[in-house]
């Protein structure tokens, strides 16, 4: 593998665990609280975090899948991005 696609799979996978970590902390925090506001934001770090993951094990599928069908669904996968940030908009604005 070449440098560049070592750092975006490394980082790609920090992001998976920091936005899982962040997922299981908000999920406790929804749990003892049952605040909807809280239930927005694990669905929005469980969002990054599908992302994360995404793009950190499209490397080691490309093997086995077609290398477009592996870019398309990484390229896709940007919409949970745009998701994401929707959810923590819509946590943040919740009255």
């Amino acid at each position: 593998m070449i440098p560049a696609e070592l750092i975006e799979q490394y980082v790609s996978f920090g992001i998976f665990l920091v936005a899982a970590t962040l997922a299981a902390v908000s999920y406790l925090a929804w749990r003892r609280e049952r605040d909807r506001r809280m239930a927005t934001v694990t669905v929005g770090y469980g969002l990054f975090a599908t992302y994360g993951l995404i793009v950190a094990v499209e490397h080691v599928v490309v093997p086995t899948i077609p290398y477009a069908t592996v870019e398309l669904i990484e390229h896709g996968a940007a919409v949970l991005i745009l998701f994401g940030l929707l959810t923590f908009f819509a946590a943040v604005t919740r009255d």
